[in-house]
């Protein structure tokens, strides 16, 4: 897209502009100069001063923008102060982002007058995917019209040039193209990634780069220029305003500072190469545009000055500023959810049971009837066949393909892209098509879900469900079969349900709509459909619509002989998902002798539970399908014993399968390496002879 440059740029912007970037100098010279009071790693935009202002001032508080690490001077365009962000530079209390959690330029704002910021991480390119959410959100809001905009909000997705090999920056880029999305990515291009070269990372620019993505409007600019960066700037985003089309920006930018505090430019670059960067000073070159404009140089030196000056005594002020109260590094973990009791008729009389499979369809049917704000998404989920075990089947003919839709084979998009959708307000449920298949979505889990409300200061926490069918039978083989709720129970900031029937799978849905943090549903396959023997009580009686069942709330689902108590004859069984009904099978080989404890979610977990039913019985063991060495089974068996030491007649055990790397797909290798009814009523028997 071509630029037009006969365009004048007003000379009250170019003086704002100005004025802005004698202040980003004089920001960093300060850092630089108290380099023992800036302890904290930090980034600054010396270099890319006029690319960012060019941006900021094109938006407005409608808008959504994703800096990255780098885009103070975008923040200072925006509206915020100097001393703002020296509150995060300094891990300040009354840091307005992250409450002193986080590094600086690592903005979140829902402030009123200014393009809100949701949050993102330092892993470059990350925040490609939760931005691109967010353009696809605002597109689902204005075609189902859920809200009015006094203009067609623009969302902006900074990145830095070597970001661009991410494979998740692709994805994004994709899926914009695909479903064109009002989005501009800006990529400012300053040659380096740390130390390495522009020659050593990539094949071709941004710009080049993007070509190959059809659908996706391309513009390069001079990013030192401000009145060359400001005019395509304001192009881009009238563009993308008015015509509801993705671009990307690629602007040509020199790196002045170091890449961090940590990280110096005399570790790497030799003098020749910071001399060419120098000589391409935006606010030198600004200022000699300035000057040829007829711009008295007092002027100019005055502003300087007063930048000098306002940064100085934002910096004294920032230091001054309290410290974090240790009592507060817990806070925002989670937003409070509303869901803390079990409400509504869980076996309303006259209703036939009904598969697990069925409970989620309807679950999901009665939201989406209720709530225009619930979407649906995901690989094969659409209406042709409604997902590959058909969890979703008849949502996509009955809601339409805005509403029900498939995706390309893109785990961490489907992932990441909840976070965008969840800060403007939608409630995406989607669905990753395996457990299997979770590891390309882990980097958005731990980078930017799970950290998202934490490091906001509450301010984004995202409310999403993530539905995983999981485990194995039948011969699903290496890739089919896997579990991965140890792996997801150590990403702290997001909650896990793992249902064992149709009405707690039903009731824990509901839940998790409501509730407004990140959720995993564990929905093991070989219950969905009953079709695995012994597991005929996977089919309840479906609850009624009013139905919800809240986390943390475990269940005793087989009791033991209070005689055979006194007697210190018994035991307990923790479990969850398909060990329920391996324990349920084998306690029939010790009647009254066992009781079993079906957590149904593990994230929050019910300790109180556990550890008063423990205290009672004496012995323990926590059954789980994964492989047990380092589980979440182990852990929990630590735990328990911990907590239950001086009630214990034994120690307390962990079972599972067998410490393979895999499933083997062979139906007697695949017997060998799980759990099964037999192999727990022997280890039953064993602990019921201590």
């Amino acid at each position: 897209m071509e630029i037009d440059t006969k365009q004048n740029v007003s000379k009250e912007i170019l003086l704002k502009a100005f004025n802005h970037m004698m202040l980003a100098k004089a920001m960093a010279d300060i850092y630089e100069e108290n380099r023992n009071i800036c302890k904290y790693v930090h980034s600054t935009s010396r270099g890319h001063e006029a690319i960012q202002l060019a941006t900021a001032y094109q938006l407005t508080n409608e808008d959504w923008v994703s800096p990255y690490y780098r885009d103070e001077s975008l923040l200072l365009g925006i509206g915020f102060e100097p001393y703002q962000l020296m509150l995060q530079l300094l891990a300040k209390a009354e840091d307005p982002f992250s409450g002193g959690r986080s590094y600086y330029a690592h903005p979140s704002s829902l402030a009123e007058n200014f393009p809100k910021i949701i949050h993102q991480s330092s892993a470059t390119g990350m925040q490609a995917i939760p931005t691109t959410g967010i353009a696809q959100g605002i597109q689902y809001i204005q075609e189902f019209n859920l809200k009015t905009y006094d203009k067609n909000p623009v969302v902006v997705c900074s990145l830095g040039d070597n970001s661009v090999t991410e494979g998740e920056v692709s994805e994004a880029f994709q899926f914009a193209a695909l479903h064109q999305l009002p989005i501009i990515f800006l990529v400012q291009d300053n040659e380096w990634g740390i130390s390495v070269t522009k020659e050593e990372a990539r094949s071709s620019d941004a710009y080049d780069f993007a070509a190959g993505f059809v659908g996706l409007n391309r513009m390069k600019v001079d990013g030192t220029d401000f009145e060359a960066s400001f005019l395509a700037m304001k192009k881009a985003v009238d563009f993308v305003r008015a015509e509801r089309k993705p671009m990307l920006v690629c602007a040509k930018t020199v790196l002045i500072g170091h890449h961090t505090s940590g990280v110096r430019r005399e570790f790497y670059r030799d003098e020749e190469d910071l001399i060419k960067h120098r000589a391409q000073d935006p606010g030198n070159i600004l200022r000699n545009q300035l000057l040829e404009n007829g711009v008295d140089e007092d002027l100019l030196k005055k502003i300087e000055k007063k930048a000098r000056l306002e940064a100085e005594q934002a910096f004294e002020k920032a230091q001054n500023a309290e410290n974090p109260k240790p009592e507060t590094v817990e806070n925002y973990v989670f937003a409070p959810t509303p869901i803390t009791e079990e409400t509504g008729e869980r076996e309303p009389k006259g209703q036939e049971k009904i598969v697990m499979v069925d409970a989620a369809i309807h679950a999901i049917q009665e939201l989406m009837w209720k709530h225009p704000e619930a979407l649906l998404y995901g690989q094969d989920v659409g209406e042709r066949i409604g997902g590959v075990f058909r969890e979703a089947v008849t949502l996509g003919a009955k809601f339409g393909k805005k509403r029900v839709f498939n995706t390309a084979i893109q785990e961490a998009y489907i992932i990441g892209s909840t976070i965008g959708m969840s800060a403007v307000g939608l409630k995406p449920i989607v669905e990753v098509q395996f457990a299997d298949y979770i590891y390309p979505g882990i980097n958005q889990l731990i980078t930017e879900i799970s950290k998202s409300c934490y490091l906001s200061n509450g301010k984004f926490p995202v409310s999403n469900i993530i539905r995983v069918p999981i485990g194995a039978y039948g011969g699903g083989g290496p890739y089919h079969s896997g579990s991965v709720e140890s792996i997801l129970a150590n990403i702290k900031g997001i909650k896990i349900a793992y249902p064992s029937n149709a009405a707690d799978f039903k009731g824990l849905l509901k839940a998790a709509y409501y509730d407004p943090n990140p959720v995993i549903m564990l929905e093991h396959k070989g219950l969905y459909w009953s079709k695995v023997p012994g597991t005929e009580d996977a089919k309840t009686i479906e609850p009624a619509e009013d139905y919800i069942l809240p986390f943390g709330k475990g269940k005793i689902i087989s009791e033991a002989d209070e005689n055979e108590i006194s007697k210190g004859r018994t035991m307990l069984i923790i479990t969850y998902g398909m060990g329920v009904y391996w324990a349920k099978q084998a306690v029939k080989n010790h009647p009254g002798r066992v009781e079993i404890i079906d957590l149904r979610t593990l994230i929050p977990l019910d300790e109180n539970l556990v550890f008063e039913r423990v205290k009672i019985h004496g012995k323990c063991m926590v059954l789980t399908e994964e492989q047990i060495n380092n589980s979440f089974a182990e852990a929990f068996a630590h735990r328990i014993s911990k907590a239950c030491f001086r009630f214990l007649d034994a120690p307390v055990e962990a079972m599972g399968s067998l410490n393979l790397p895999a499933v083997p797909i062979n139906l007697i290798l695949e017997k060998e390496m799980l759990p099964n009814a037999e192999k727990v009523s022997e280890k039953i028997r064993e602990m019921l002879s201590h």
